[in-house]
């Protein structure tokens, strides 16, 4: 173990067969798995676990090919970056930890490893929190106008390799800039603290990484969109009690009843919404606290 650049945190690297994935690891209490989204990294979470560390042991990874986790090349079925596949990461950072179950939150990106996690392994999670998304399959049969000029982000990065990585790599640092600053409310960086911006940025430098994006969407587009079609057609419902909580100003919104998506696809839902941007740990994050420790504290 080393020392983390989240303080109080140790670091450490775990194989799962032949991907390292980079974990940090602090505070007391029951486990709570904390997943960032895209573009970012485990930095994401840097203002809320001074907080969350004193009621749980904050297990916080970089998903595969994000932070310093291993970025492997994507397959052309696009299944190594599928929710599964990190799904699968999810689970061998519990073995490692000898953890039977876990809560788990998830934003972005994460969310939907967190949801597949639920989906795939129903026995393996205590209390399931989701931050601004619904199911990959929701947001592509509702595109349209509307959502389809807020998330161009969806069709663009799945597009074959490497037009995406292409244009891209011509400036890394603005892609990622723009595409934070873009989906806040006041479209500003200044919620994003220096180290954490830093960190983005400095991945972004990694055209593996950048490669790795695009494959995650790439799945997004696919993989990932047949795995909940099928668990929708077969009435596949999470079982863990959920709490959904979004931003009036997110991208969820845009979609009529978000509530009401997610009450079909789990058995016990509650939600709550909040006034952010897409990035609520940081815009707001007082919302993320107020909502999610009552929920994974209660009996």
């Amino acid at each position: 173990m080393t020392s983390s650049d989240l303080p109080g945190f140790s670091h450490q690297m775990i194989a799962n067969g032949s991907v390292n994935l980079s974990i940090h690891v602090g505070g007391t209490g029951p486990a709570l798995v904390l997943l960032h989204g895209f573009p970012q990294n485990h930095m994401a979470w840097a203002g809320l676990v001074p907080e969350l560390s004193k009621h749980f042991t904050c297990i916080v990874p970089d998903l595969r090919g994000y932070g310093d986790s291993d970025a492997p090349h994507d397959d052309p079925d696009h299944v190594t970056y599928s929710k599964r596949v990190m799904a699968q990461d999810l689970a061998a950072v519990l073995d490692h930890f000898d953890l039977r179950k876990a809560h788990v939150l998830g934003h972005d990106r994460g969310a939907r490893v967190a949801y597949r996690f639920a989906l795939d392994h129903p026995d393996r999670i205590e209390k399931l929190g989701i931050l601004e998304i619904l199911p990959t399959s929701e947001y592509w049969d509702a595109w349209g106008a509307v959502l389809g000029l807020a998330a161009y982000h969806w069709t663009f990065l799945a597009q074959p390799s490497p037009l995406p990585e292409r244009m891209i790599n011509a400036d890394p640092q603005a892609y990622i800039d723009w595409t934070l600053q873009s989906w806040t409310l006041n479209k500003s960086l200044d919620p994003f603290p220096a180290s954490a911006l830093a960190s983005y940025r400095r991945q972004s430098a990694s055209p593996a990484r950048i490669h790795a994006m695009c494959a995650d969407y790439r799945s997004g587009a696919s993989y990932d969109r047949k795995l909940d079609e099928d668990d929708k057609a077969n009435g596949n419902k999470i079982k863990a009690p959920v709490m959904f909580l979004y931003s009036d100003h997110g991208f969820p919104a845009r979609i009529g009843s978000a509530e009401t998506i997610w009450q079909n696809w789990a058995e016990d839902v509650r939600t709550q919404s909040c006034t952010c941007g897409h990035f609520v740990m940081e815009e707001n994050p007082a919302a993320v606290l107020d909502c999610f420790l009552p929920f994974f504290t209660s009996p």
